[in-house]
């Protein structure tokens, strides 16, 4: 079974909630989206919130792709940049599969539906995005046609004594 994907899905209870659950499972699962374990919904309230201004303001789409139940089980926001002189590519965040699905290619999946999005959007000519070091994920986005354009050592505190990289990925639509 596949995932079916929708760009800017209507914001119901059942997609915010989706989503809580989905960023929590993802976060206490190890995943590297913005939170370290334990996190539960509320902690992730307020950074969803921010996300759903920014997609009302129109500075951010989102990506979801729903199970064969019809539940949110992964997600991408395409951010759009605002400085005048980068508006030709946009940013990749939160870009989570839940933890139940790992393993089954649904993140090449969800990889490939953001870059679909994203050529369909005037003017982008490119996605970037940053990863967490020391998980593989600069090598799994880089299967998926992302070139690593830069590093910044130790720039993500992960607890006192664990600093990681932070990884700058790009994928041109040219």
């Amino acid at each position: 079974m596949s995932l079916t994907f929708t760009l800017d899905p209507a914001v119901t209870p059942e997609l915010r909630d989706g989503l809580l659950d989905l960023w929590a499972d993802v976060s206490n699962a190890g995943g590297a989206v913005g939170f370290v374990p334990p996190v539960d919904r509320e902690a992730i309230r307020p950074e969803l919130v921010k996300h759903f201004t920014a997609m009302a303001d129109g500075r951010v789409r989102l990506l979801a792709g729903y199970d064969e139940d019809g539940r949110v089980a992964a997600t991408a926001f395409l951010t759009f940049n605002t400085h005048r002189l980068m508006k030709h590519w946009l940013w990749l965040y939160t870009v989570m599969v839940h933890p139940r699905h790992q393993g089954k290619g649904y993140g090449r999946d969800l990889l490939a539906a953001a870059e679909r999005a994203a050529r369909g959007l005037d003017g982008i000519e490119a996605i970037r995005l940053t990863c967490r070091g020391g998980l593989g994920l600069e090598r799994f986005y880089g299967s998926c046609g992302y070139k690593e354009v830069g590093r910044v050592p130790g720039a993500i505190r992960v607890a006192p004594g664990d600093d990681r990289d932070d990884v700058i990925m790009l994928l041109p639509l040219d």
